[in-house]
């Protein structure tokens, strides 16, 4: 293994991050271990139309799965989604992971997530919180707080991180999450303030944030991921061979280097680690689905 081309599976559209980093880690994964890894997109309702593709493949190590947040976020919240994260699937490799940052526009009268949640307090509903969809992480990391803190703040769905921005930077929506690298820019430039990351420790590309922890606010540990899946069944010496594979890859400099670019750190580590680690991402967001008494369609 492998004697013939594996393919890897991206549910997300060419271009968006998640493609490249799908790219770069089919590219060396065919470095390491002498064969022919082909990216594929399988594009639609927030990468479930390819984990269910995935889900019916062999379970050969041929067709693989390339997994960020989502792969937990909409099966927990979309009834719909059609995959089972934990019964359909069996884990190969994390690859990295990162946190979301916490932005706001620079009028907001709050400089720190404990002056948020005050104001939040004082003004149940008045704040609006733009997200790239229902059902995504930054979405229900909003819910976590929420539910945490017994805020309410107004969620307003977008269609992506970026239009959610520019409302931000408007003063049309006060408060955003996203990713480090697509608010980093903003951030520099002093259009929006960061409060803090939503993990439990600093990120090293804003070195100066807080991390949920020292906002006072332990608990909330929320990062971004990248991991491959296969389908159920594959064998354990196909899987443990994509591991070993996966646990040097992450480790290359240059590697290292776009890892440094996006924000995120190397994750090696075995399938069983990746395997608790989806499985409790899995069941936390089921349960701010439930306590939040969130009802979530396409």
């Amino acid at each position: 293994y492998p004697d013939r081309p594996v393919k890897l599976i991206i549910p997300f559209a060419p271009g968006a991050g998640t493609d490249a980093m799908g790219r770069l880690v089919a590219q060396k994964l065919g470095e390491v271990l002498g064969g022919t890894f082909v990216a594929e997109n399988k594009t639609g309702a927030s990468g479930a139309i390819g984990a269910q593709f995935v889900a019916q493949q062999p379970a050969d190590g041929y067709t693989l799965l390339l997994v960020a947040s989502p792969f937990t976020t909409v099966a927990a919240s979309l009834p719909t989604a059609g995959y089972d994260p934990l019964r359909q699937f069996a884990p190969v490799g994390m690859i990295a992971s990162g946190p979301l940052v916490w932005a706001a526009n620079t009028s907001l009268p709050a400089n720190s997530m404990r002056e948020l949640v005050s104001l939040a307090k004082q003004k149940p509903g008045v704040l609006n919180y733009g997200s790239a969809g229902a059902g995504g992480v930054n979405h229900l990391v909003l819910e976590l707080l929420k539910s945490k803190t017994g805020t309410f703040i107004t969620h307003i769905p977008y269609r992506g991180v970026a239009p959610a921005t520019m409302d931000m930077i408007a003063g049309q929506v006060q408060l955003v999450t996203g990713t480090i690298p697509a608010l980093l820019p903003f951030i520099k430039e002093g259009r929006v303030k960061a409060l803090a990351v939503t993990s439990a420790k600093r990120s090293p590309a804003l070195p100066d944030v807080p991390s949920m922890t020292e906002a006072g606010y332990a608990g909330i540990d929320v990062v971004n991921f990248f991991a491959i899946m296969a389908p159920a069944g594959t064998p354990p010496a196909v899987i443990d061979k994509l591991n070993q594979a996966i646990n040097k890859l992450v480790l290359l400099p240059d590697v290292v280097a776009r890892f440094k670019a996006d924000a995120v750190e190397a994750a090696p580590g075995s399938p069983a680690l990746l395997g608790h680690f989806i499985e409790a991402d899995y069941r936390a967001w089921r349960n701010v689905v439930s306590t939040q008494n969130l009802k979530i369609t396409e």
